[in-house]
């Protein structure tokens, strides 16, 4: 990918915040949404439904994968992302934070502290339109990495930790839906 290379002036971030609760050192999989449709974001852009479908059949078809990283860093993966998918809410991840990679364990650590509650995806913008005077709509999106991050530009966007069993997922969608409900309604008011 181009950012490896250097500096890559196309490569663009974005913040989802989350709340995770890491239960002990083998709880390291982690599961909620990178990116959330629909919703403007502290610098302006609103991610459209559909956006990364392009970017995912392309990485699927040759092998890809949708990396995890601290905090933007690709000297640093610290897990790797079991699910990577766009659902009709936005771009759901669940992934394995790894201990034995020594990042891994300063990000399970900063979890467990809730030093760090942010997602943010690592992309190139390929299709987009101006909404406005500090807006934009992004249609496509070639995603290269959902990063854990310290500080999230997207509010609406959560993840849990969980045992790996996935009996707290229900509660974690309901949560998701409970929040969005909650920003929707406060945006109409």
């Amino acid at each position: 990918m181009p950012y490896y290379d250097g500096f890559d002036p196309d490569y663009e971030t974005k913040f989802c915040q989350f709340e995770a609760e890491v239960l002990d050192e083998e709880s390291t999989v982690i599961t909620g949404y990178a990116s959330v449709f629909g919703q403007k974001d502290n610098g302006g852009d609103v991610v459209q439904t559909g956006a990364f479908a392009a970017s995912l059949k392309r990485l699927a078809a040759c092998g890809g994968k949708v990396k995890m990283l601290w905090q933007h860093d690709p000297t640093r993966p610290i897990g790797v992302w079991d699910v990577v998918a766009e659902d009709g809410h936005g771009l759901k991840v669940s992934g394995r934070v790894l201990p034995d990679v020594q990042a891994g364990r300063e990000a399970l650590a900063l979890l467990k502290a809730g030093a760090v509650d942010g997602l943010s995806i690592g992309y190139r913008t390929i299709r987009s339109e101006k909404a406005g005077k500090n807006s934009r709509l992004l249609h496509e999106i070639e995603l290269w990495e959902v990063s854990l991050v310290t500080f999230p530009m997207l509010a609406q966007a959560r993840v849990r930790a969980t045992d790996g069993g996935g009996a707290d997922e229900d509660a974690a969608l309901a949560e998701t839906l409970a929040s969005t409900f909650r920003a929707a309604r406060d945006m109409l008011a």
